[in-house]
């Protein structure tokens, strides 16, 4: 028997028993299960999840806007309106004053609005 099959049959033997590396132990240890964050934290996480879907569209809105050449009041009211209420948003979340906190998400959402439509519309 050569060697390398010795290693081979003994490493699947431990493996088989529970002993050996822990990456080859079957059985899952604590830090394998995530709990679910609460609190703050948990609101917190999910106002990362919220930011992390709407990021992309405001990026892509700017980057389009930039590429074509227009930049006046709607991209510039557009993209500050977006920053300031993304920045509001987060303590907003946070803390849970979901009334408040709906109404400067939508002031995000018009920003991005804002952008898109100074891409097809010329204003005066």
């Amino acid at each position: 028997m050569t060697s390398s099959r010795q290693i081979t049959l003994h490493s699947s033997s431990l493996r088989q028993s529970g002993y050996g590396c822990a990456l080859m132990s079957p059985r899952p240890s604590p830090r394998d299960e995530t709990r679910p964050l609460i609190g703050i934290a948990g609101r917190l996480n999910r106002a990362l999840q919220n930011f992390l879907e709407t990021f992309p569209l405001f990026a892509a809105a700017v980057l389009m806007a930039h590429m074509v050449d227009r930049h006046n009041w709607m991209t510039e009211w557009g993209a500050g309106a977006y920053f300031c209420a993304r920045v509001l948003y987060v303590p907003l979340y946070a803390f849970g004053v979901w009334v408040v906190r709906s109404f400067v998400w939508n002031v995000a959402a018009i920003g991005i609005i804002m952008i898109l439509l100074s891409l097809v519309v010329r204003p005066g």
